[in-house]
């Protein structure tokens, strides 16, 4: 999976992974290592006014793996981010579509 952010690229073979790469990648967060829901958080809500507030609520209900890969399917369609390539599977998320170019 390759995401892009800032004119950036990160790759890793999970949402997990490209989350946690922005994650380091992000000189303002400071609670590096944590809970991967507390990163997404305090991302989202850096994100006010760019998401729907609706879109801001995390499910208690979903793994992290979703979650995350949630997580880059909103910026890519709020237009903070790009999905750039998409695997057809990760890690018991199967996709039935790849991104549109």
């Amino acid at each position: 999976m390759i995401f892009r952010l800032r004119g950036n690229d990160v790759s890793g073979r999970s949402a997990i992974e490209v989350v946690r790469a922005l994650e380091l990648a992000d000189s303002e967060y400071r609670d590096g290592g944590g809970p991967i829901r507390q990163y997404l958080i305090w991302s989202l809500n850096r994100l006010n006014g760019s998401v729907p507030a609706r879109d801001l609520d995390l499910s208690d209900t979903l793994e992290d793996e979703p979650l995350a890969l949630g997580y880059l399917l909103l910026l890519d369609e709020c237009g903070v981010g790009r999905i750039v390539e998409l695997n057809k599977h990760i890690e018991g998320v199967t996709m039935n579509t790849a991104p549109s170019a």
